[in-house]
């Protein structure tokens, strides 16, 4: 059984710091045990963190990482968590490609306002420069 972890153990480990693991904890994603004021992670709070971290970095929202945690059931095969996981990606992929498609649309309308803004400037020049 691997040694059990004090929150800044895993605060290093986990390259996060112990106030978001205390949030997390305050969330009921996290149980550790308590020793007086102490708190004492489990292998299965390390691996709870990752989890979390991975999901954040992957665009989940704290409540789909909840979610995809509470499905975790190694007696099954993980079958449930597995989908809905791939679902979450799924939905992901198809956010991700509409922001693209949004910031790719906003590109060709900036690069409308520069070109106008361009030949503005170049109209004002010709004109000052007829005056002069």
């Amino acid at each position: 059984m691997p040694a059990p972890y004090s929150i800044s153990d895993l605060a290093r480990e986990l390259d996060i710091t112990t106030r978001a693991i205390r949030f997390y904890e305050e969330q009921g994603m996290l149980s550790p045990e308590r020793r007086g004021q102490e708190r004492i992670y489990s292998a299965k709070d390390k691996v709870t963190l990752k989890l979390i971290l991975r999901g954040k970095r992957i665009g989940f929202s704290l409540a789909e990482c909840k979610e995809l945690i509470e499905l975790y059931d190694p007696g099954h095969g993980n079958r449930k968590q597995l989908e809905t996981f791939m679902g979450k990606i799924s939905e992901r992929r198809a956010q991700l490609q509409q922001q693209l498609l949004d910031i790719q649309q906003m590109q060709l309308e900036l690069d409308t306002a520069e070109e106008r803004c361009q030949i503005a400037l170049t109209e004002i020049d010709k004109k000052q420069s007829v005056n002069s």
